[in-house]
């Protein structure tokens, strides 16, 4: 069996592997043992936080609708109630919107859930 010589194989692996921790500090950019070990942690968080930012958009949005429904006389819980009982299938990303850039249709849509809610 022929010999193998890994050199140019080993170079690129290396060479990829320290492009990708360009940014991190010291020598986790610079050594090849390290920088793996921090390649690996960071795509991890990467991979987790991804699925975490989608959370934390969810409570940005909330925030702002609750908000937003207090300076109309309604707090959240009631404001979700009242649309869930008129049929008013709109998610919390589109009502955050509604409440920041177009108040007026944000007022109707909360005249509709008080309307639902008193009877």
């Amino acid at each position: 069996m022929s010999r193998v010589k890994r050199g140019i194989t080993k170079h690129q692996r290396h060479l990829k592997v320290l492009s990708m921790t360009k940014g991190h500090i010291g020598v986790r950019h610079r050594l090849y043992r390290r920088a793996k070990e921090s390649l690996i942690h960071g795509l991890a968080y990467a991979y987790a936080h991804r699925r975490e930012r989608k959370g934390d958009f969810r409570r940005l949005w909330i925030l702002r609708v609750g908000s937003a429904a207090r300076q109309h006389g309604l707090n959240y819980n009631s404001l979700i109630h009242g649309l869930k009982l008129a049929n008013v299938e709109i998610d919390r990303k589109i009502l955050a919107d509604l409440a920041v850039r177009d108040s007026d249709t944000f007022a109707q849509l909360v005249a509709k859930a008080k309307e639902h809610l008193a009877t």
